[in-house]
């Protein structure tokens, strides 16, 4: 029988409220028989984030504080022909296998990133939704909130994540130009940062992020004012 071809890897820190629901939107993956195993991967946790992870049977690897570099770890440990990348406070929306199936039967060489969807209502999540999900399709640049679907071979041509606090999304996407593509299914993420900063302010501020992460600013130093700008 062959194996399953997913290997789902999700970098945490102090993750523990998120994980379960995130874990929980993979059950009709592994109903499907799509995921091989789920990473953690772990930035040195002290909630019970590492407690959940191993009730929940995910293998769990440990190492320095830093998306990127965590992302690097988890995915290096990664068996599957496939790797699904996910926030810990992102959950695949009901009905993503039938897609994800779709996609590796048909684009087997090309990534995939998912529709983004915020859970809160209102016009300003619509919005903030609406803006990312036309950036990802017109520019290539979707962000890690949204998933990331891609064949193991891929990602490592391509270099795989860079060892970089904030902006490693980005930073991997703008290698897959012309290998990317939306899968036809929803990743909704959480919108607590924007209901205690507010959607027009923390949206701007994230343009601003990219723009200067574009431009040439160090990522550690955009890491440190996005923790800051968190924290407001």
């Amino acid at each position: 029988m062959a194996r399953a071809p997913i290997s789902v890897v999700i970098p945490t820190l102090n993750s523990a409220d998120d994980l379960a629901p995130c874990l929980a939107s993979l059950t009709e993956g592994l109903s499907a028989g799509l995921i091989r195993e789920v990473i953690v991967t772990d930035g040195g946790s002290t909630d019970g984030t590492l407690a959940l992870a191993d009730h929940a049977g995910a293998n769990v690897v440990s190492g320095a504080k830093s998306r990127g570099g965590q992302l690097r770890r988890g995915c290096a440990d990664a068996k599957g022909d496939w790797l699904l990348i996910l926030h810990a406070d992102t959950q695949m929306g009901q009905g993503w296998t039938a897609a994800v199936l779709d996609h590796i039967s048909g684009d087997a060489d090309r990534a995939g990133y998912f529709r983004l969807a915020f859970r809160a209502h209102g016009l300003g999540a619509r919005n903030v939704a609406a803006w990312a999900n036309v950036r990802s399709r017109l520019f290539a640049l979707p962000y890690g909130d949204q998933g990331l679907l891609i064949p193991t071979a891929l990602y490592h041509q391509v270099g795989g994540f860079p060892e970089i606090a904030l902006m490693e999304d980005v930073a991997l996407v703008r290698r897959l130009r012309g290998r990317l593509t939306r899968v036809d299914a929803t990743a909704s993420t959480s919108a607590d940062k924007y209901l205690r900063q507010g959607w027009i302010k923390r949206g701007g501020l994230n343009l601003l992020m990219l723009l200067r992460f574009l431009a040439g600013t160090d990522p550690e130093k955009l890491a440190r004012e996005y923790a800051a700008d968190k924290g407001a």
